[in-house]
Parts: C-alpha cells; sequence; structure tokens
C-alpha cells in the first residue's frame, strides 16, 4: 500500500434512526446481536457522554496520522471517524487539536485503535474520543492508508457506513439494515428490565427463572 487509498464515503443513517438509537444503552444493543460482537480494549476519554453516528473508516500505519488529517474531507456533521491503526501505543494519532477540530466540524465521535494525547483536555470535553491507550509522543506524517475500506477496530470489525454507537460500556456497530429489527428487541428488553426494577424495588422480584437455569446444568 503506497499513498492514501480515497474512496468515498457511504451514505448517511437517517437522523432519527441515529437519535433513537442513541438514547439506548450499549449493552441493551449488543444482547440483540448474541452478546459477541463489539470492540476490545478500547476505552473512552470524553466527559461522559453516548456516541451514534455513521462510520467513515480509515486505516493506517501505526503512529501515523496522515490518512487521519485526509479523511477530515470524507467526514459530514453526525459522522464517526474509526480509526484502526493496528492498536499501535508508540505515538499518539490525535490529540486536543485534531479532537477539537472533529467536535468543530459537527463529527459525532471519534474511535481510535491507537494512542491519544493530551487526554486532560479531551476529558473536559462530551465529544467521544474512544482509543486504546495514551502517550505523549506525537504522531509521524508520511502514510499509507485508506479511507472507507473495511477496518477492524479493537477485534470489531466496521464497514463504511455501519452506524456506530458507544457509551461508557463500550462500543458496537452494526449496519444500517441491521438497525430496526435491533432497535426493536432493544427497546422491548428496555421495558422488561424497568419492570424488573420495579418489581426489586417493590419486593416481588420473581427468582424462579434461576432453578430453571439451574436445572439445565449437566455436570
Amino acid at each position: 500500500m503506497t499513498g492514501i487509498e480515497k474512496n468515498p464515503s457511504a451514505p448517511q443513517a437517517d437522523p432519527k434512526l441515529i437519535a433513537t438509537v442513541k438514547d439506548i444503552a450499549v449493552a441493551l444493543l449488543s444482547d440483540q446481536l448474541r452478546r459477541n460482537r463489539g470492540s476490545k480494549g478500547l476505552l473512552p476519554y470524553h466527559r461522559p457522554a453516548p456516541l451514534a453516528g455513521t462510520a467513515v473508516t480509515v486505516r493506517t500505519r501505526g503512529g501515523d496520522n496522515l490518512a487521519i488529517l485526509r479523511a477530515y474531507d470524507y467526514c459530514r456533521p453526525g459522522d464517526v471517524m474509526v480509526v484502526d491503526a493496528d492498536g499501535d501505543l508508540d505515538n499518539a494519532l490525535v490529540g486536543g487539536i485534531m479532537t477539537f477540530a472533529a467536535a468543530s466540524a459537527g463529527l459525532a465521535g471519534m474511535v481510535i485503535d491507537g494512542a491519544i494525547r493530551d487526554v486532560a483536555e479531551i476529558r473536559e470535553r462530551p465529544f467521544p474520543v474512544y482509543a486504546r491507550g495514551v502517550t505523549h509522543r506525537g504522531p509521524y506524517k508520511d502514510g499509507p492508508g485508506a479511507i472507507n475500506v473495511p477496518v477492524s477496530v479493537g477485534g470489531m470489525t466496521v464497514m463504511p457506513g455501519d452506524i456506530v454507537v458507544g457509551d461508557q460500556d463500550g462500543l458496537l456497530a452494526f449496519s444500517i439494515d441491521q438497525a430496526p429489527t435491533i432497535i426493536e428487541k432493544a427497546l422491548r428488553q428496555r421495558d422488561a428490565e424497568e419492570s424488573t426494577m420495579r418489581a426489586i424495588r417493590e419486593g416481588s422480584w420473581d427468582r424462579s427463572f434461576v432453578d430453571a437455569l439451574e436445572s439445565r446444568i449437566v455436570n
């Protein structure tokens, strides 16, 4: 791979769909995907705030942010820039300036499978920034890279145009086509969990399901 491969950004998800999914806990959404999807090892570094938007993906060499700088030209308000740097922690890919620029351009957030810096500054803002780690050492700007290609962040595959959601529990990505079904099931589960919480408060939680679960044990 030489230079920067540039591909058009995928169509954005409907803003109403994004607003709906942003209001649902990631854990509830994850439960609808067999509990085996989502990133591992990436942490939120921003002041707590939910993340939801359409993925613009970037693949770059570890510690190099030239492709990220170019990817701003492919991001629209409401997009989430998702960067695959193979988990490299030797050099920070973004810091206070680049995350502030993303927020100012209306991006919904940044996901970095690599290192960031200026964490004290980033923690003061509600603009969502997820990363694998932190280092003070700054980035190189030599390339190569690719924009709007399939990437992997924290072991989670993200395609250009996927819906990316995040909260303090972590990150999840799924296709726009899957979204209506996932949302419908997650909202049903949320209603059921709220009923359970009411029962606990009232001292009437029916725990007979534990007997049924225990009876399945075979050894």
